[in-house]
């Protein structure tokens, strides 16, 4: 049975929610505190910075978005997803989904158009289900980080 939800702005006190998702869903194990001064920061950047979360009727948070203002000089500004994740026992009642067309949304009141992302290789059933959203697969590329201490 699919359960009711609706999409919201995150707020600060998402934290453990998008804490956990990011854990769980995205296997990003990072400290909480340091998660916490980030949304923070996130939160205040909303010129740059969109945020949502999926919250049921008992206000769970079934799942969020993450998103920012990607502008380069050789293209249109586009959103850039930098984070999507749904609760694995919620996937399927259309949150993702529905997360995807509230950014939509979000874009189209700011005059931009495009939506892009980067998935790991590894990730195969969340590119299925980007393509079902009518992503199109571009280019294939390698990440590289510098770290300075």
């Amino acid at each position: 049975m699919t359960e009711k939800f609706f999409i919201r702005e995150a707020t600060l006190f998402d934290l453990d929610a998008i804490h956990r998702l990011n854990t769980n869903e995205l296997g990003y194990d990072y400290q909480i505190e340091k998660a916490k001064n980030q949304l923070v920061q996130l939160l205040e950047d909303q010129r740059h910075h969109l945020l949502a979360v999926a919250e049921d009727s008992h206000h769970q948070v079934l799942g969020y978005l993450h998103a920012e203002v990607y502008q380069e000089i050789y293209a249109d500004p586009a959103l850039n997803i930098l984070a999507l994740a749904v609760n694995r026992l919620a996937q399927g009642q259309g949150i993702g989904t529905a997360l995807v067309v509230w950014l939509e949304e979000a874009g189209k009141s700011r005059n931009i158009w495009t939506i892009r992302l980067n998935s790991g290789a590894n990730r195969q059933e969340a590119h299925a289900f980007y393509r079902r959203l009518g992503f199109e697969e571009i280019k294939t590329q390698k990440k590289f980080v510098r770290v300075n201490r």
